[in-house]
């Protein structure tokens, strides 16, 4: 009986080692797997930080390296194989450049970065280029203006056409006939009639570049600088060829040279002379068209008026009474009108207006009909427009004969 119950207590106690056994098994089991997703977490974390320090070490390396000098290429030596550099600081150089930069690559104009000790060329430099110029160039806010959408100027329209866009699309005309394509175009007359109206137009019909230009922009505070835009402009001009080069209110720096002038006026007339340069350089413009504009032609320089800069001079004239009927049918076509009204009447009654002054006509008539809350434009709030726009220039040309 004792020996039985022996037994049984010795097989009770193995049966709790056995449980024990694995018990302690599966936590150790548990543990090791713990500890082996807690080394690919460190693995990870060492390799990140790894990277950490490889970044640094390259940035440090980076910040260590001598800072370069900027120069401009003079000419190259073919026999040697070296290049005569302007630097930036002064004096030239002839120095080699480095492997990575070829030499066929180089041309002279070109800017450069050389190595401070060395001078030898590192890297080649985009062309330099002011952001005031670059923000001349209109390419995502092309004027939504058609020729459609100008009245009364069919002959001017025409003659800019062949001025501007014939010579960029149809080049092989002239080479045919034997002469020079038009080099530019001057736009003139009152304000109001047009004159930019119809730049916007050609800037929308044609797949030129655009570059928009006011001639007062170029007129800066310290010596050389108006200039220097000059020369960047028709830099750009011709890198963006075929392009159109508007240049408005050109009497801001087109005006006549005096002999007793300020060094205001002084700075004025260099720019005048880069300007008159670069219209009539010894270099070549490529497809590059300027469109000049004023309102003051009877002051400019005679140098810019002469054939060869401005080949074609065309007047914008007051609109006559056929004229003005077209502008009024383009101004009033997007109005919301009741019934007719006799544009007729309303073009005897508008004897002098610009195109300008007719736009301005609608608008005030659609913000009469606003004012009495109508939902339509009608015939007497012509009426009302055409009196109080045509009163004010009839008030401007009395103040203009009171200070005159």
């Amino acid at each position: 009986m004792t020996t039985i119950k022996g037994k049984e207590r010795k097989k009770q106690e193995e049966t709790k080692d056995e449980e024990y056994l694995i018990t302690y098994t599966r936590h150790l089991e548990k543990r090791l797997r713990n500890l082996e997703t807690e080394k690919q977490l460190l693995d990870a974390e060492r390799l990140r930080l790894e990277q950490e320090l490889n970044s640094l070490r390259n940035e440090i390396d980076r910040l260590r390296e001598p800072p370069l000098v900027s120069a401009t290429v003079i000419d190259m030596l073919e026999d040697t194989g070296k290049v005569i550099v302007k630097s930036s600081t002064g004096p030239s150089f002839v120095v080699n450049p480095s492997r990575k930069v070829k030499n066929e690559n180089l041309t002279p104009g070109m800017r450069v970065a050389l190595n401070q000790r060395t001078f030898a060329i590192m890297e080649i430099l985009p062309t330099k280029l002011d952001p005031f110029v670059k923000g001349m160039e209109v390419i995502d806010e092309i004027p939504d203006i058609s020729y459609e959408d100008v009245g009364g100027l069919n002959d001017q329209i025409l003659e800019v056409r062949e001025t501007v866009e014939l010579p960029l699309l149809k080049p092989e005309l002239f080479k045919k006939i034997g002469i020079d394509p038009p080099k530019g175009v001057l736009l003139y007359g009152p304000p109001g009639t047009g004159k930019t109206l119809v730049a916007k137009a050609v800037a929308h019909e044609t797949e030129a570049t655009f570059i928009r230009i006011i001639g007062s922009e170029l007129v800066q505070k310290f010596i050389g600088e108006g200039a220097r835009l000059v020369r960047e402009i028709f830099n750009l001009a011709k890198q963006k060829a075929p392009t159109i080069l508007f240049i408005d209110e050109l009497d801001a720096i087109g005006s006549q040279r005096l002999k007793i002038a300020t060094s205001g006026d002084r700075e004025v007339q260099r720019t005048l002379m880069q300007l008159l340069s670069e219209l009539d350089g010894f270099e070549q413009r490529g497809d590059v068209k300027i469109i000049g504009a004023t309102n003051r032609i009877d002051i400019l320089d005679p140098a810019l008026l002469r054939p060869g800069r401005f080949d074609r001079m065309i007047d914008f004239p007051i609109p006559d009474e056929e004229a003005r009927l077209s502008i009024f049918k383009i101004h009033s076509r997007s109005l919301t009108i009741e019934g007719e009204v006799n544009f007729k009447k309303l073009v005897e009654l508008t004897e002098g207006a610009t195109g300008a002054d007719i736009k301005a006509i609608c608008t005030e008539a659609g913000m009469f009909a606003i004012r009495k809350d109508a939902e339509q434009i009608v015939k007497d709030d012509f009426i009302e427009a055409v009196n109080k726009v045509m009163n004010k220039m009839k008030d401007k040309a009395i103040q203009s004969r009171m200070y005159s």
